[in-house]
């Protein structure tokens, strides 16, 4: 056991270890640095990785170019295109089981799970089998997302540097969140949405020693991601204006905002019910894994191809962007066509996740929120073809209520819309609508497509961020008096004297020679009355130090209380005015959240 002093020769303290974990405020941000780049060219490669495949699989060519924003071309093999996400899903259900059971299905639950309930801890398996099955089922055509993987992606990167680096947990958990933004900002070329989704979804601590690495790593990764892919914003769009129907502000606009605000939230409700009603009905189905992933590959390719020969495109293969670009640039208005592809794309997305695909669930949500937003807008433009309603007004909005309503993350669903397309016009609208979709959706449900998937599990993830109070208070408010000195040795061989303590809590230090051994709860009036059980370790804290301080200072070193002096004293027992102990620091934060 190591000593550690309070000075240079006396009192010696039994600290259980010396935390040796602790992580500068400038190291933390040179390995956000390194996250960034290294979850960048992850972003990078995985993107490649998944046009190799693709092309491999649609076109029967080895290339690594591949724009997910233009339609796929009919491939070569005929109707054997339906066996392309047959043939990648047994491939990804094999790696899975193999190597990382955690890169099943959206990631996203697992790297919330990882931060909440194991420390940050993610095992560098689930990096590389992550990239390796997300880019087999989105270049084979399963109808998952790719931020999601690059997410878990990124997670891990995080934590095995912050692992690496030996970080204290709350560190290692700050570097996971940064490499979860890292991830987002790559993908999209969205910095500020991505740190708002570290922050909204996976920070449990929101400061500035929290923020600092997660902007540093989100904007290197952004920087890394526009090297690669250039500046352009994810979508193009074209050109659309508000109507003004009475006034020029658009005041009367916003019921309608607000009407399909709710209709998104039901609709996200509905998509988060279909998706685990879907992977419940696979998993209630008595059959070999491997047969189950095959009949739901199956049904996604042939899906896939009717919809090639009705209507020139795949639509509801892999991430769907050419199918949202094409809404958003006014190539598709039909409502009951995109009503349609809503329903579909659902289902493609619920089957591919629950047959074993590996992708994520933020690129469908845009996909269903801009066909059921352009829906709802052609519906309008169809009712009053005098008023000027545009498709993609709704379509824009629909994105981000969907996305906001689904994931939880209503801030960041605004702001990564603004950041994906470039237009900041409809502020007020996107606001409106996606804060009345999260309504709607928590009406319905708690628990949304992230934390569902936790839940289920017995897994609870807290829904909000609440400052308390207790973490300013001083140490001078809470400690409990100290009344004097005790030798060890005057404690008897049981170290407990049986008596009335009464109901002040007052304490001894204990000393034994020049070392500190703990302190013991006496009597107020007579110290002699009752000594014990002797609580150790202790520490050293001044007066005016803030709780927060002294909390991390007692998990850090493992103490069960703190000896209190004034400040600018000399930590020596016989200096002692105050003892702070875990029950005081329990008691305060209970009245708190009485408060």
């Amino acid at each position: 056991m190591t000593e550690t002093t309070t000075d240079d020769t006396k009192y010696p303290l039994t600290s259980p270890q010396d935390d040796n974990r602790r992580g500068s405020m400038i190291g933390l941000s040179l390995i956000a640095v390194v996250i960034g780049i290294v979850t960048g060219l992850g972003a990078v490669l995985l993107r490649y990785l998944i046009a190799v495949i693709h092309n491999l699989a649609f076109l029967g060519e080895f290339s690594f170019h591949y724009d997910a924003n233009l339609p796929t071309p009919p491939a070569p093999f005929g109707p054997l295109v339906i066996l392309a996400p047959v043939v990648g899903g047994l491939i990804v259900l094999w790696l899975v089981r193999t190597f990382a059971p955690e890169a099943k299905g959206h990631g996203v639950p697992e790297v919330m799970d990882a931060i909440y309930y194991r420390g940050g801890h993610i095992r560098p398996a689930v990096v590389i089998t992550k990239s390796l099955a997300s880019a087999l089922s989105i270049g084979s055509g399963a109808s998952v997302g790719r931020e999601g993987p690059i997410i878990q992606i990124g997670s891990g990167i995080g934590s095995v540097l912050g692992r690496a680096f030996r970080l204290r947990s709350w560190q290692v958990i700050t570097m996971v969140a940064a490499g979860a933004g890292a991830g987002i900002a790559a993908t999209f070329n969205t910095p500020l949405g991505a740190v708002l989704f570290a922050v909204e979804l996976m920070l449990p601590e929101f400061s500035a020693r929290t923020l600092l690495p997660v902007v540093l790593a989100t904007g290197t990764a952004t920087y890394v991601g526009r090297l690669a892919f250039g500046m352009e914003p994810a979508f193009l769009m074209a050109a659309h204006s508000r109507p003004d129907v009475f006034v020029p502000l658009s005041v009367d606009m916003l019921p309608l905002y607000v009407i399909f605000g709710m209709v998104a939230g039901v609709a996200a409700w509905l998509f988060v019910k279909v998706l685990y009603g879907t992977e419940d009905l696979f998993e209630s189905w008595k059959a070999n894994p491997y047969v189950k992933n095959m009949a739901g590959m199956l049904s996604l390719g042939i899906l896939m191809y009717v919809l090639l020969l009705t209507t020139g495109q795949y639509h509801t293969e892999s991430v769907g962007y050419a199918t949202i670009e094409a809404i958003l640039t006014g190539q598709l208005t039909a409502s009951g066509f995109l009503l349609l592809l809503f329903v579909l794309k659902l289902l493609a997305t619920s089957v591919s996740l629950s047959a074993g695909a590996s992708g994520g669930v933020f690129s469908p949500s845009l996909f269903l929120g801009a066909a059921l937003g352009a829906a709802f807008g052609s519906g309008l433009d169809f009712l009053f073809p005098n008023l000027g309603f545009h498709s993609v007004t709704f379509a824009v909005i629909g994105m981000a209520a969907i996305v906001g309503a689904s994931t939880g993350a209503a801030i960041t669903s605004i702001m990564m819309m603004f950041e994906m397309t470039g237009d900041y016009s409809i502020t007020v609208a996107a606001i409106i609508s996606v804060v009345c979709a999260l309504g709607v959706r928590r009406r319905l449900s708690d628990d949304d497509i992230y934390t569902t998937k936790l839940s289920r599990r017995g897994a609870h993830i807290p829904r909000e961020r609440r400052s308390h109070s207790f973490s300013i208070r001083t140490i001078r408010q809470l400690m409990s008096p100290s009344a004097g000195i005790i030798e060890k040795s005057e404690l008897g061989s049981s170290g407990v004297v049986d008596t009335e303590l009464g109901k002040e809590r007052v304490y001894a230090v204990v000393t034994e020679g020049r070392n500190v051994v703990g302190i013991v709860r006496v009597h107020p009036e007579d110290p002699t009355k009752r000594h014990g059980p002797i609580i150790a370790p202790v520490g050293y804290a001044q007066e005016t130090s803030f709780l927060q301080r002294a909390m991390t200072n007692m998990a850090d070193r493992g103490h069960s209380a703190l000896l209190v002096v004034p400040e600018g004293v000399q930590p020596k027992p016989e200096n002692v005015i105050g003892v702070l102990t875990r029950d005081a620091i329990a008691d305060s934060v209970l009245r708190d959240f009485r408060s």
